[in-house]
Formats: structure tokens, sequence, C-alpha cells
């Protein structure tokens, strides 16, 4: 699986978490987050969740406030990605409890550490959640 980035955005459109598996430069990540969002957010809710934009394949889904959109490769399978939002969103609620845009903001570094243990250079790697949050468990334990 080649998953080339995750973005993490409310209803206003601003991006709230923002990962990549490919060098972009800084100037090249705010046009192409503009544009998706834009994108996304202006569709209504009976259409699909899959769009495609310049080079990549666009997967997103919205729970209560944020949407959660990933970029994938043209050849991608959009519902392995779907589950892989939905496992994402699952292992978040498991942590925070009922995961929402605040503990997003708040807990910016663990939300990021919770992606790093489920997707390694662009490959899920990891879906059960108990072992995703193990380490930030045992992160809390030392605080």
């Amino acid at each position: 699986m080649t998953i080339r980035f995750v973005l993490l955005v409310n209803k206003q459109g601003q991006t709230r978490l923002a990962q990549y598996y490919e060098y972009l430069t800084i100037e090249e990540r705010r046009a192409l987050e503009g544009e998706i969002v834009r994108k996304c957010l202006a569709r209504p809710d009976n259409q699909c969740s899959f769009v495609e934009h310049r080079n990549y394949k666009i997967i997103y889904r919205r729970y209560a406030s944020l949407f959660f959109l990933v970029g994938v490769d043209g050849e991608e399978n959009e519902l392995a990605i779907l589950e892989f939002i939905h496992c994402v969103v699952e292992t978040m609620d498991r942590y925070f409890g009922n995961v929402c845009e605040l503990d997003i903001m708040f807990h910016l570094e663990k939300a990021h550490f919770m992606l790093e243990e489920m997707v390694m250079n662009g490959c899920i790697v990891e879906t059960n959640k108990q072992n995703i949050l193990n380490p930030i468990q045992l992160m809390d334990k030392t605080t």
C-alpha cells in the first residue's frame, strides 16, 4: 500500500494534522492541502468519498467535526483505505475517549505518534489498536 499523506481537517477547512510520506516543499503542501480541502468539503454527503486530484486518489471520511483525508496512488483499494481511516478513528477514540478536534489540537504529538505506529513509509504496518496504544500508554506512565 502506498499512502502519500494523511490529513485531518475541520469543517472550516483548517488543517489540524498533516503527515506526509513523500517529500513536498512547504509551498507545495500548502497548495495541495488547499485544493484538496476545498474539493472534498464542497462535495455533498450523497456523493462517494473518493476523489481524483492530480496524480493522487483522495479517500476521505467525516467523523463529527473532523474530515480524515488520505492521499494514495491511483491503483490503491479505496475500501481498504476507508477501513484504515476507521481504524485510525477507533484507535484515537480508545485513547482519547470519543476523539474530537480539541483532542488533536492539544495532543498533536500523540496523534502523530499513533499514525507513525500504524504507517511506515506509506505502508500500513499495524492495525491492532492495543499494539498501537501500548507505547503511548507506557510514555504516559513515565510522565
